[in-house]
């Protein structure tokens, strides 16, 4: 993975250190491992971002920042990647989530929309199978993005390496 590409989108130390809800951690948010860009800490990151992305409660950037924190892998990253369940996407992979929880739980699904409405009329009958297929999809996409993540970065390391090899050869014949 390119450092300057991630560096150029990912939130500054400095506006993280600033954030209101963040600011509960205090000192150990000068941690330096929360901010290296390596291998390790950006594919923990990722993992733990899409993990907490599918974990169904409020505040999941604090949970993802605490988690963070505790395993000392890149902060920002595991921020940044909640944000994929969003405002715009949560009823999409809300019902995703459901289908697949009632699919493991080998439950027929309840309706065929999954509006606000329809959640807080059945949430008795829907929360095990939404919950499991939270926990099923985050896992599964945490381990993905872990192991891509990793694999990504290795190939990018070795192309670089490949580069700077061909480079000095160039040098060498001049």
């Amino acid at each position: 993975m390119p450092k300057k590409l991630l560096k150029r989108y990912l939130p500054t130390r400095h506006t993280l250190q600033k954030h209101q809800f963040l600011q509960h951690f205090g000192e150990r948010l000068h941690d330096p491992n929360l901010w290296h860009l390596n291998r390790r800490s950006v594919a923990g990151a990722c993992a733990v971002g899409l993990f907490i992305a599918f974990v169904p409660v409020p505040f999941q950037m604090v949970l993802a920042a605490a988690v963070a924190i505790a395993l000392r892998i890149n902060l920002p990253m595991s921020v940044a990647l909640v944000w994929v369940s969003n405002p715009i996407t949560i009823p999409f992979l809300g019902y995703f989530t459901y289908e697949i929880g009632s699919w493991a739980l080998q439950m027929e699904p309840l309706f065929d929309r999954f509006t606000l409405d329809t959640i807080s009329e059945r949430i008795l009958d829907i929360w095990q199978p939404l919950l499991l297929g939270c926990f099923i999809v985050g896992t599964s996409l945490a381990v993905t993005g872990y192991f891509t993540v990793g694999l990504f970065w290795r190939l990018h390391v070795i192309r670089a390496w490949k580069a700077r090899c061909a480079k000095r050869a160039q040098a060498k014949i001049k």
